[in-house]
This record gives structure tokens, C-alpha cells and sequence, in this order.
């Protein structure tokens, strides 16, 4: 006999107090730029849990940290700072985002948040011109927080899963969606284009963020990538190792 849970998986937010009026977002996806981005911005602005997101009838994660575990949909807010964050560490496949977007969004209409902010990579082919960050963004949410052109429009295309969904919800309602994106890199986590994501959203929401910390890993990263690449380029000096992504 099927479980019934397993067949629909659901989605449900608990949060524990008032967030704020903007939720910054991101999830697991490839490269895990966005994801890497929110969780340094809650280290860095020393945010609190305060709420969770809970998903059953999909396989189970539990991260933990120092020994300690905690859930794999976690928000995180701070009374003297202008955002709460949603930390997404479980990955739900993009057939399902639908759900769990509509799960958040049921949330952030009874709670009175006014605009979403998801920070997401891409796996698109890319030049070293194409290293920063663009938007998707709803008409509303481009007038109060991108019209000064700092963060560039993406030119076409299309999304999927949670950030699809969210922009479809903001495109028919008063919510304001904005969807920062910047291309990803094989490589997990790409530091890179966290830091770009990080930097993208501090310059929109005038956060305070020391991104120097983020930076230096950032660069370490990118050292240990060059260097096995060399290391297979020596292996493999007829160049079978295709490096058009790096």
C-alpha cells in the first residue's frame, strides 16, 4: 500500500514571531551559490532561528553543526535588522516547488511580508564578462529596489520550480518578487558567485555586511580549482578535460 504522504508531499511554516517585511530566500541548487549566500548573511548579521519550514513525504535530510542537528528549512530574523532569511538546505525537485512556494507564500500573506528577494545561481555557459549579477523581477519590486541599474536585467529565458513560482504569485498580486541571479560553476559551493549574490543583495537592502570574510574563502576556493585543474591538465595533456565552465 503507498503512503499518501510519500504519493503528495506538503509544506508547512511555523515561525515564531513577527518577521520582517522582506524575506530574503535561498535554496539548494546547483553550484549552491544562493544557498551559500543566505547562510553567510545570517553568520554575518548574527541572526536568530525563529521559525522553520516543515516538508513531509520527502526523503528526510538532517544537517548538523558541532554535533548539534537542526531542520533543513530554517528562518532567521533579528530585531534591528530589515530582513528575515530563509535557509533552505533541503533540495526539493523543481516539480515540487510549486508546493513549497505556495506553502511560503501562504505565510508571508497572513504575516504582512511585502516583497521577496531570492538569491539563486545558474548553470549557464558564461565568459568572465558574464561574472555579476542580474534580476527577474516583478514590475513593483523593480520600482522601489532596482531602477538605479546597479544589478542588471537578465535578458530572456525562463525559470522553474520555487523561484517560477514565487514570480508568478508577485506578477498577479501586491507582493514584490525580485529573483537575483548570477552564473554558477560546477564546483559546489561557488564562492564566487555567492560573494556577487551577497554583495548584490547588501548594496539593495543596506545591510552593513562585511563580505571580507566571504571573500577570502572565496579565494581560496578558486586557488584549490585552478590548481586541480593544472594538476589534470598534467594528467592529461592532449586536453580531453573540458574546462568551458571554469
Amino acid at each position: 500500500m503507498s503512503n499518501p504522504s510519500r504519493d503528495s508531499p506538503t509544506f508547512s511554516v511555523t515561525h515564531e514571531s513577527a518577521p520582517s517585511g522582506t524575506l530574503v530566500a535561498g535554496f539548494s541548487s546547483f553550484g549552491l551559490a544562493g544557498l551559500t549566500a543566505v547562510d553567510y548573511l545570517v553568520e554575518n548579521l548574527g541572526l536568530e532561528q525563529t521559525g522553520h519550514v516543515r516538508a513531509e513525504g520527502l526523503p528526510s535530510i538532517t544537517p548538523f553543526e558541532k554535533g548539534r542537528p537542526r531542520r533543513p528549512i530554517r528562518l532567521y530574523s533579528a530585531d534591528d535588522v530589515d530582513v528575515t532569511v530563509l535557509v533552505a538546505e533541503q533540495f526539493v525537485p523543481p516539480a515540487l516547488g510549486e508546493r513549497l512556494a505556495a506553502a511560503v507564500l501562504d505565510w508571508t500573506e497572513s504575516a504582512g511580508v511585502s516583497e521577496i528577494a531570492v538569491l539563486s545561481g545558474v548553470p549557464i555557459p558564461h565568459g568572465p564578462d558574464a561574472h555579476r549579477t542580474f534580476h527577474v523581477a516583478t514590475a513593483d519590486y523593480h520600482e522601489r529596489r532596482l531602477d538605479d541599474d546597479r544589478v542588471p536585467p537578465m535578458e530572456s529565458g525562463f525559470l522553474d520550480g520555487t523561484n517560477a513560482s514565487l514570480l508568478e504569485r508577485g506578477i498577479d498580486s501586491p507582493l514584490g518578487v525580485g529573483v537575483f541571479i548570477t552564473p554558477v560553476h560546477a564546483q559546489a559551493p561557488d564562492a564566487d558567485a555567492a560573494l556577487r549574490l551577497v554583495e548584490a543583495i547588501d548594496e539593495t537592502y543596506d545591510l552593513g555586511v562585511d563580505s571580507a570574510p566571504l571573500m577570502s574563502f572565496a579565494a581560496d576556493v578558486r586557488r584549490h580549482y585552478e590548481d586541480l585543474a593544472e594538476r589534470i591538465e598534467d594528467r592529461e595533456p592532449d586536453g580531453t578535460y573540458d574546462r568551458m565552465y571554469m
